[in-house]
């Protein structure tokens, strides 16, 4: 593994109002554009999954109690696991605004898994990284039961979900939860936050309460990989200035990823590409995993 400056993070030389406009998509956006993204995350979910196939409401956490949906299986062949975090900053949104890739994945064979995390400050982010990973081992010991293959799971998400899907990448979790170093086959994060200790200096660390030494351990790309999944790392070409940082730092870390900067797209709706199955990002999800057999 590459060694890694600890002195050398994203916007450490940047003052508190550069960061905040770095890193406040939902500002630089601005409250109509905002409230219309949010409006197409929920009508675009309700929409994918009207009449699907699928199990909602699962706990896949006892000590939680955090559910999940499935969505998209059919019959008894088992389907690749495509398993999507939310973003909101880890204190909003929910798996009921986040499943409007679900019905184009299963017109190709693929089913979508979305679970739900505690939000802060409700829950410590260390505790919202061990609930996601125990998502993934749900999954793994689980997913025969309700249609999924346990051998071809996937992990994606955006902006917040996307550090999360980070999160699943990097090595040493596997193990005490009894999984496959590589049970995570391939993700791909979308204006994903990988070293997060910038936003020790930003709005939202009023909820997070992070330190900087948290926040290193709490960081994909200061972590050990062991085995570098592939992966794409997908941003938006109008993406917050912090967030393209982010992408742009962590490709060349993750030395199994591609960058794929999406053109005409900002934070919000680069992910909803997903539901698009003649998008670039779509294609690029499938590719991935087509590599997961």
């Amino acid at each position: 593994m590459e060694t890694v400056d600890l002195d050398d993070w994203p916007g450490r030389e940047w003052g508190d109002e550069q960061l905040d406009v770095a890193y406040n998509v939902r500002r630089k956006a601005g409250p109509e554009l905002f409230d219309r993204h949010m409006q197409r995350y929920r009508a675009e979910s309700a929409r994918a999954v009207d009449g699907l196939p699928g199990r909602p409401g699962i706990v896949y956490d006892e000590a939680s109690g955090e559910r999940l949906d499935v969505w998209g299986v059919e019959g008894t062949a088992l389907r690749p696991a495509f398993v999507y975090l939310h973003g909101g900053y880890w204190v909003a949104l929910s798996r009921h605004e986040s499943s409007f890739m679900a019905r184009a994945l299963h017109e190709r064979g693929v089913a979508t898994v979305v679970p739900d995390y505690t939000l802060a400050p409700g829950a410590t982010l260390e505790e919202i990284v061990r609930q996601v990973r125990a998502s993934i081992a749900w999954v793994h010991r689980h997913g025969r039961e309700h249609g999924l293959d346990p051998d071809r799971i996937v992990v994606g998400g955006s902006s917040a979900g996307g550090h999360l899907t980070g999160m699943t990448m990097v090595g040493g979790w596997q193990g005490p939860l009894g999984l496959p170093e590589d049970v995570v086959k391939a993700a791909m994060p979308f204006s994903g936050l990988f070293d997060i200790r910038p936003l020790t200096r930003v709005y939202v660390n009023q909820w997070v309460g992070l330190d900087v030494g948290r926040a290193a351990a709490l960081s994909p790309a200061l972590l050990p990989a062991r085995r570098r999944c592939p992966a794409v790392i997908a941003v938006a070409e109008h993406d917050g200035a912090g967030f393209l940082e982010q992408s742009r730092r962590f490709q060349p870390h993750w030395n199994a990823g591609d960058l794929m900067v999406v053109p005409d797209r900002d934070h919000f709706d680069v992910v909803l590409d997903l539901a698009d199955p003649g998008s670039a990002a779509f294609r690029a999800l499938l590719a991935l995993i087509g590599r997961s057999r």
